[in-house]
């Protein structure tokens, strides 16, 4: 083959290999949407049988969130540097153990260092499948994969919330819901590491020893000729955090990290706290953890109406009307409902946008970093913006803790959504700016 199978690849129908790891990435990022929201599901049962308050609880329910964090800014870095890979399958075996140990935990002490340790791991999944996704796509689907694949985290929580809620009902103890996710990110395993290759795009930027023999192993795989030379390199950026923030990219990381924060603040302001306010209005766990599916329902439909839309329309506009629609929802959900199926219901409906916003970012943040820096960039941005995953729970568990009522907090918790599309509003000129400063 001569010239660059990337670009080839790009412009041609997808192969069923492509077509396999997107699915098989899709399929680990429900994985994610599972692990993170176990410790929701648990969450009723572990402040029963320890007796923790609220506030304490909102500083365990942030934990894997920090780790998400850290995970996503160093090791979507490393995945820049040693390949995507052997990172997803570092992250998948975290995972599992991060999973098992939860279940084993003692006390909030031993359980919050399990859920720091999973958060690690899934971090780094997300943001190295992203990447992945994206670069094992052609051009036509690429913005509709890399939704997909985000949208598989609320496929794994509506699965696996139908799963817990079953745990829950049956047996009524908590722990069972992590070492169902333990066993689950186990049985990943294997799968993941016979079926991925390593990304192509990925090999020729990076050019590790070994490279032009692996670019030709995937090439066979894909049914295309092989490369007698790898192809020639344009100018790349070397991975690392300091070039997020050279003078190309600097004004688009710092718009794109801040949107991400403000947003993310919100939806995790939901899915970890819908359980607790409906045990709290006198509802056991399990009708608790059908209502946290049912926002979960919202999330999926969310993702995949913005997936499909992108087909279409253009994304940028798409993602900012959804995330101020998401404001108003998240407001009518604050006025409270006594009602299960009228609170699942304005749950969904608000998780529909919330979680529109935050998916459609994802294929924006795909196009915006070149090969070199994209695990990186996406790393950074949603591991940095995570700050606001672990932020969200804390401040209502706080704001709860002071009296705060269901309104209050959900209002906070919703200038979220406006700070990031003000953010949003403002890329293009950002991306002026990256042009100019090539």
């Amino acid at each position: 083959m001569n010239g660059n199978p990337v670009t080839a690849l790009s412009n041609a129908p997808m192969h069923r290999l492509q077509v396999v790891v997107v699915g098989l990435c899709i399929a680990l990022n429900a994985l994610d949407g599972f692990d993170v929201l176990a410790i929701s599901f648990a969450a009723p049962g572990i402040s029963s049988d320890w007796g923790i308050d609220k506030a304490t609880l909102g500083v365990v329910l942030s934990m894997e969130l920090l780790g998400m964090a850290v995970g996503s800014a160093l090791i979507g870095n490393i995945a820049d540097r040693i390949g995507r890979r052997p990172i997803i399958l570092a992250c998948l075996s975290v995972m599992a153990l991060g999973m098992f140990a939860a279940a084993m935990s003692t006390g909030v002490t031993t359980l919050s260092a399990a859920r720091l340790f999973t958060g690690l791991g899934i971090g780094g999944m997300i943001s190295t499948t992203s990447a992945m996704v994206a670069e094992f796509s052609n051009d036509r689907r690429r913005s509709l994969n890399v939704t997909l694949n985000i949208a598989g985290y609320a496929t794994g929580a509506i699965l696996g919330g139908l799963g817990a809620s079953a745990l829950l009902g049956g047996s009524g103890d908590w722990r069972s819901v992590f070492l169902f996710g333990g066993i689950m990110s186990a049985v990943a395993l294997p799968a993941a590491f016979f079926l991925l290759p390593e990304s192509i795009e990925s090999l020729i930027a990076r050019r590790p020893r070994g490279a032009l023999d692996q670019v030709n192993r995937t090439l066979a795989r894909l049914a295309r000729e092989p490369l007698a030379v790898l192809p020639e390199l344009t100018r790349a950026e070397k991975p690392s955090i300091t070039a997020l923030f050279s003078r190309r990219f600097a004004m688009v990381t710092i718009l794109l990290t801040t949107a991400y924060f403000a947003q993310i603040m919100l939806f995790y302001y939901m899915m970890k706290w819908i359980p607790k306010i409906v045990v709290d209005m006198g509802y056991d766990a399990a009708q608790a953890g059908r209502v946290l599916v049912a926002a979960n329902v919202g999330n999926l439909l969310g993702a995949l109406a913005i997936g499909l839309a992108t087909q279409r329309f253009n994304l940028r506009p798409l993602v900012i009307g959804s995330m101020i629609t998401g404001f108003v929802g998240i407001g009518v959900f604050g006025l409270g409902y006594r009602d299960l199926t009228q609170m699942s219901v304005v749950a969904a409906i608000a998780a529909f946008f919330i979680n529109a916003g935050v998916v459609g970012m994802y294929p924006i943040l795909a196009r915006t970093y070149p090969a070199s820096l994209r695990a990186s960039g996406i790393g950074f941005v949603i591991g940095v913006g995570r700050g606001g995953s672990a932020v969200g729970p804390v401040v209502a568990g706080a704001l709860f803790a002071s009296g705060g009522g269901l309104l209050l907090v959900s209002l906070v918790a919703g200038t979220g959504a406006l700070v990031a599309a003000t953010m949003l509003l403002l890329l293009p000129w950002a991306e002026r700016r990256s042009v100019v400063a090539r």
